[in-house]
């Protein structure tokens, strides 16, 4: 597990020509606050403990407490349902989350914040493990980043 800030560069001809690419809006990025604010319940009270945006095709991956052996995906319109909440359990967080819930938002404010910033650079998918503590970011450029949650603000704060 990383203990500090890890960037893994990935494709070279990905990050080659990464400025003569733009963002191409998604689903996700047309419904951001409501997305935002749906992983944010499911990591709070619905017992997610990792949760992964796709914002560029429109998927979410989560692992739950109450199964962590298996990830389930939910793609496009089917997060936005009404009673897709419903779904979930109504389970709380472990007694010892190395990221608390009064921090979630604030995490998924940067992400949206990192999505819809920039349009050649930008977060392709972010996620938090509530339980290491870690956030994981990839980028346009291809470039991966898995950082505490410690280190996350400080660094973000000048992207």
């Amino acid at each position: 597990m990383a203990e500090h800030w890890l960037q893994i560069k990935g494709d070279p001809s990905v990050r080659r020509f990464v400025f003569e690419q733009t963002r191409a809006a998604s689903l996700f990025d047309s419904r951001i606050e409501e997305l935002m604010a749906t992983v944010g319940c499911l990591l709070t009270r619905h017992g997610v403990f990792h949760a992964k945006i796709h914002f560029s095709s429109n998927q979410l991956t989560c692992w739950l407490y109450n199964d962590p052996y298996r990830y389930r995906v939910f793609i496009g319109e089917e997060v936005f349902a009404p009673d897709f909440l419903a779904g979930f359990d109504q389970v709380v967080a472990i007694d010892r989350p190395l990221i608390d819930a009064d921090t979630v938002p604030a995490i998924l404010a940067e992400f949206a914040r990192l999505r819809l910033k920039d349009e050649s650079v930008y977060l392709r998918n972010g996620s938090l493990n509530l339980i290491n503590g870690l956030i994981g970011m990839t980028f346009s450029c291809d470039g991966s980043h898995y950082l505490p949650v410690g280190e996350f603000f400080a660094t973000v704060k000048n992207l």
